[in-house]
């Protein structure tokens, strides 16, 4: 496929593209630059949208942008560019967390060829699923999936899936009763916003307290949304996959989020539903506990709950702000930035 000219439109599909990942309560926490001489994207950290309390050392939030990447990637690709991804980029900078520049034309990477569409249809679904079990090829599709981006995905088995949930549990129940916390998670409660999470994503409580789900309101913090139904019964035996990386620097984070979203967009593409398991990311003598002894070291990155289910609503995202200072591009040999007010070749896209 031969490369899609650089303009303002297809800008903002990647971009737009970029945005439809998930991320811890969903902050966005990224912003998008782009080098016009260069034709290179730049992903940047919004540290402003970083959860202090629940994640001080910024590891969801390499997670998230991780996961903005890898969407990237997918979009750069089906407009014919080969990504040629760097990983922090800019030392003097460290909330440059990755460079993607436009390359082409596109090889096979190997994904699947129906990613792209996958990644509008994704949604966390909070939501109890059927007790039919995922296929042996779907699993270990989804093993691969991770693998390729340099994390492992683990499916424990029942034992090892009651011990990580009882983690969870009593990372959940600290915080239910951390003050901090719980402001910090009902400030991201937003109906109506174009960010954080509004009521009708949340999901029930397990009646039985088998699952943790996490409740964003806090035992006895305040009032729950009026929007979460009612405590509803679910499945009986979950399947928890553990996703794990051998090292635990920022650039491993940032893999993770990309292993992540491959699987969760891999798992998309088969109707399959996910929703996320942080709690006991949030507690650093919990995720210490976290990792099965009997695999050997690893740094869990994220718990993923999988199954057969109803879909998640959509949560909204700042589209109104993802290219709001991007001018129309004009395509010559150094794809630069036709600005007509004379001001230098710079854009930034916020989302």
């Amino acid at each position: 496929m031969a490369p899609t000219a650089l303009d303002a439109a297809t800008l903002e599909k990647l971009i737009s593209a970029a945005v439809a990942a998930p991320s811890i309560h969903n902050t966005q926490p990224w912003r998008f630059r782009l080098d016009p001489d260069t034709a290179t994207l730049r992903v940047q950290a919004a540290s402003g949208r970083g959860l202090r309390a629940t994640d001080p050392m910024g590891r969801a939030l390499h997670v998230s942008v991780g996961a903005a990447l890898f969407n990237l990637r997918v979009a750069v690709a089906r407009f014919g560019w080969e990504p040629v991804v760097r990983l922090l980029p800019c030392p003097a900078e460290p909330d440059v967390l990755a460079s993607v520049r436009l390359a082409g034309p596109a090889r096979n990477n190997g994904h699947r060829q129906d990613l792209y569409n996958a990644m509008w249809l994704r949604r966390s679904s909070r939501f109890p699923f059927s007790a039919h079990r995922l296929p042996p090829q779907l699993l270990s599709e989804l093993t691969e999936a991770a693998h390729t981006e340099g994390a492992s995905l683990s499916l424990p088995g029942p034992d090892e899936t009651t011990r990580l949930l009882h983690l969870t549990a009593e990372a959940e129940s600290r915080n239910a009763h951390d003050p901090v916390r719980c402001a910090e998670s009902r400030a991201w409660i937003r109906d109506g916003s174009p960010d954080g999470l509004p009521g009708s994503a949340l999901g029930p409580q397990d009646a039985t307290e088998r699952l943790p789900m996490r409740d964003f309101t806090g035992t006895g913090a305040g009032p729950r949304s009026e929007s979460r139904p009612p405590a509803a019964t679910f499945e009986s035996h979950p399947l928890i996959a553990v996703l794990a990386t051998a090292h635990d620097r920022r650039t491993d984070w940032l893999r993770a989020g990309q292993a992540l979203e491959y699987v969760l967009l891999t798992a998309t593409t088969h109707s399959v539903r996910a929703s996320l398991l942080h709690q006991a990311l949030e507690w650093p003598d919990l995720r210490c506990a976290l990792p099965d002894a009997r695999s050997g070291p690893a740094h869990v990155q994220m718990l993923i709950r999988l199954g057969y289910g109803p879909a998640g609503p959509a949560t909204p995202r700042r589209w109104h702000e993802r290219c709001t200072a991007v001018d129309p591009l004009v395509t010559r040999r150094s794809r630069a930035l036709a600005r007509p007010d004379g001001c230098p070749r710079r854009a930034v896209c916020r989302a």
